[in-house]
């Protein structure tokens, strides 16, 4: 099954703490994934910026909300226990605990208003939708993150489409020098797009001092990229006694052609308009910061009092 959201996640939970024993977090993560019959790979699923598990992530926002709202209370740092208020809850045998419950408790109102100020949600009156409640903030964060990178992809790629083949080559010479090839932008780009010589559209240094090179192919193409043209491009390697090149495209290879590249000796990197859009993005080529944020976390430390 899939990761439950943190709503699906409270009543589980609080079940699990229904005994009054303090329990830990370990002890809840591993409970809670048996209850769910969570898989290893998908314990094992992180947020969209590979910092954090998301099951993790979603245990930690169910245990915020139900703390927030007096159904549970941490005693000590990373252990939680059932208050008589989730113990008053869990007698009524609810099928769900989720934020509807949680709302009407004033603890858990006065929660939400403080979470309210001074951002988007208090701008809209506090519109909250089914799809917005069931993210965590940092899955807010991160989702909306990447539709943000999705849709600027979307754009450079369509620009890079739409320019000139010289462009094209320019494009082609500073992503390979902004990630670590070609030594300088003037040698890169004296080497790429001059040679045309048997498929291969380049040759680059692989490192900055030149031990070694790579041979490039740029197609600004919009129809997909067969087998025959990888087949083509491995030729001209042979014929260069080379072992390594790069076939750089703004459209998209074939499953045969990606099935080919992967079978031969020689070591072929296919990169497709999407990847490169990517990777654009990643190295700074054709983009500019337009803001940054920097997400904090509490230090448990800091406030342990037995550590002073």
């Amino acid at each position: 099954m899939a990761i439950p959201d943190f709503q699906t996640i409270m009543l589980p939970l609080l079940r699990h703490l229904e005994d009054g024993r303090e329990r830990g977090n370990q002890d809840t993560l591993d409970h809670l994934a048996r209850h769910f019959g969570l898989t290893e790979d998908e314990l094992a699923q992180l947020l969209p910026s590979g910092r954090a598990r998301l099951f993790v992530n979603r245990v930690a926002w169910a245990k915020t909300h139900l703390k927030a709202s007096g159904l549970i209370d941490s005693p000590r740092r990373g252990f939680y226990k059932m208050t008589p208020r989730g113990r008053e809850v869990l007698k009524t045998n609810p099928d769900r605990v989720d934020l509807r419950l949680l709302r009407t408790f004033p603890e858990y109102q006065e929660f939400r208003t403080s979470k309210r100020e001074g951002t988007l949600e208090g701008a809209t009156g506090g519109v909250e939708t089914k799809d917005q409640d069931q993210l965590t903030p940092e899955e807010h964060l991160e989702y909306g993150y990447q539709k943000v990178r999705e849709d600027l992809a979307a754009e450079i790629l369509s620009r890079v489409k739409g320019a000139s083949p010289g462009f094209f080559e320019r494009v082609v010479v500073e992503l390979l020098v902004a990630m670590g090839y070609g030594g300088s932008r003037q040698d890169a780009g004296s080497t790429v797009g001059r040679s045309g010589d048997g498929g291969i559209d380049g040759v680059i240094k692989e490192d900055r001092l030149g031990l070694d090179v790579i041979y490039v192919q740029a197609k600004r193409w919009d129809t997909t990229v067969g087998r025959p043209e990888i087949q083509k491009f491995a030729g001209a390697l042979q014929g260069q006694r080379a072992k390594k090149g790069v076939f750089i495209t703004t459209s998209d290879f074939s499953k045969d052609a990606e099935e080919y590249a992967a079978r031969i000796d020689t070591r072929i990197v296919l990169i497709n308009g999407s990847t490169l859009a990517k990777l654009m993005i990643d190295h700074g080529v054709g983009v500019t910061s337009v803001a940054s944020y920097e997400v904090k976390r509490i230090d448990s430390d800091y406030f342990d009092e037995d550590t002073v």
